[in-house]
């Protein structure tokens, strides 16, 4: 039998969940003492925080600790992505009922670890503490090298709206999961564990990227925010946005929309931007619209009535 957390006891379950975190260049001072000391070269620092918690952003029954580990790291880092900065640093915080199983967190430690590490980027501390639901938080950091932070609010009309990384694939695999199934399996394993374009995000940076954001909450829904911020109007245009084939098979074998899952499907965090025209877009970029003089979203050049993305405080 697994031991859980108030077997354990909280300093030796700290030691437990930290020897998972290897430091980087970055790391002056690691996990161990009141606080981490991490470089920060460009004098600025890019910091965000997401929390996810347990029957709102995941469950035990559909995804191991591990994944939830690197959806937790995935969600902050893409934030720094879109930023146009180099994360270095992550936190983690957790809220844990006394009869999780103490391997559960180990899974999450090694989960947000090799998340981090996979942009080079390390674990410096955290904490933890007693809570009715299971919770994590993670906060992370990032340095520009440099640059200017690339905002929401810089779009400008005549702009291309272009898209890194894969959209839709998570809110798929969430439906199959809600209709009690498991594959297929790439969509299921992308609503698990997210592919975040983390280098399209610096290499936009450096060719001029105008706006950035993070998709966490659906395209429609996040690009809203680069034209209420920028003060334009944005079209996505759908013909550059087909349909895969696992998505489409499963939108038919559950009666959805694939269309919904790519305009308002979150949590794959993609990256959505507004390039100059002249710009030759960064490999792993592909043109999805355009921006224009006026206000608000559009597909396909009409008002779209259908969902747009995931509000927290809305009831479904």
């Amino acid at each position: 039998m697994s031991e859980t957390v108030a077997e354990v006891g909280e300093f030796r379950l700290i030691e437990r969940f930290t020897r998972h975190f290897a430091a980087t260049p970055a790391v002056v001072l690691g996990p161990g003492d009141d606080a981490a000391v991490v470089t920060a070269p460009d004098g600025r620092v890019v910091a965000c925080t997401d929390m996810l918690v347990e029957g709102n952003h995941f469950r035990r029954d559909w995804c191991s600790a591990a994944d939830v580990g690197h959806k937790a790291a995935a969600a902050n880092l893409a934030d720094i992505a879109s930023m146009g900065a180099r994360p270095t640093a992550l936190l983690a915080a957790v809220a844990a009922p006394q009869d999780l199983p103490a391997e559960w967190l180990e899974g999450l430690a090694s989960g947000l670890a090799a998340e981090a590490a996979a942009v080079g980027a390390a674990v410096v501390g955290g904490d933890t503490t007693r809570g009715e639901l299971l919770t994590v938080t993670v906060t992370a950091l990032g340095d520009l090298e440099g640059r200017e932070p690339v905002t929401r609010s810089g779009a400008k009309p005549g702009d291309v709206l272009a898209l890194a990384g894969r959209i839709g694939w998570a809110a798929g695999g969430l439906n199959v999961l809600s209709r009690g199934f498991r594959s297929p399996g790439a969509l299921v394993g992308a609503y698990r564990r997210p592919q975040p374009p983390y280098a399209a995000g610096r290499d936009a940076a450096l060719m001029g990227v105008r706006a950035m954001i993070d998709v966490s909450d659906g395209l429609l829904a996040d690009i809203g925010h680069i034209a209420d911020d920028s003060g334009v109007a944005i079209d996505v245009d759908t013909t550059a946005l087909p349909v895969p084939e696992p998505m489409r098979n499963a939108a038919e074998a559950l009666g959805a929309d694939a269309r919904n899952w790519l305009l308002s499907g979150g949590e794959d965090h993609a990256l959505a931007a507004a390039f100059p025209p002249d710009v030759l877009l960064p490999e792993g970029w592909r043109r999805i619209g355009t921006v224009s003089e006026g206000a608000g979203v559009t597909v396909d050049g009409h008002r779209w009535t259908g969902p747009t993305g995931w509000d927290h405080f809305v009831k479904e």
